[in-house]
């Protein structure tokens, strides 16, 4: 194997920005949902925001999806990825269920995650029956 070009320190702040990204990633798909509740029931505009509504819901379809067909997630690949080529040890199966297990010391096959997501993402078309976002290209006219 050739000799990294950089120090295995800055391999390691690079997973933790991974890291980062994927937690950003988690409370975007979470935070979100219950942003779109609460502005649907106090009539916040923004939440009808289309592009914000389109990007929530690819956000948990593709969870839902990667889910189902038994992938980890491209984010915990790369951070990994990244820690392996620091010399850090690295962690097996996905970002949500090693959490859950060292924060919560929960345990759980991969179906039931799969279940769980599917039902949140259920949620979320739900919400955007319930809250309906804009049609793409209109502008906001005020509060519905």
């Amino acid at each position: 194997m050739a000799p990294s070009a950089f120090a295995p320190a800055t391999w390691i702040v690079l997973a933790d920005l991974a890291l980062a990204l994927h937690v950003l990633f988690v409370v975007f798909v979470v935070v979100g949902l219950m942003l779109v509740l609460a502005g649907g029931w106090r009539r916040w505009g923004w939440v009808r925001n289309p592009w914000f509504r389109a990007a929530h819901l690819l956000a948990i379809v593709f969870v839902v999806a990667q889910t189902w067909l038994d992938q980890v997630c491209p984010l915990t690949t790369l951070e990994m990825g990244l820690r392996a080529r620091g010399g850090e040890p690295v962690y097996s199966g996905s970002f949500i269920g090693h959490w859950l297990q060292t924060l919560l010391y929960y345990q759980a096959p991969n179906w039931v995650f799969a279940v769980i997501y599917s039902l949140f993402a259920l949620a979320v078309v739900a919400a955007w029956t319930w809250v309906r976002p804009r049609p793409f290209g209109r502008r906001r006219s005020g509060p519905r």
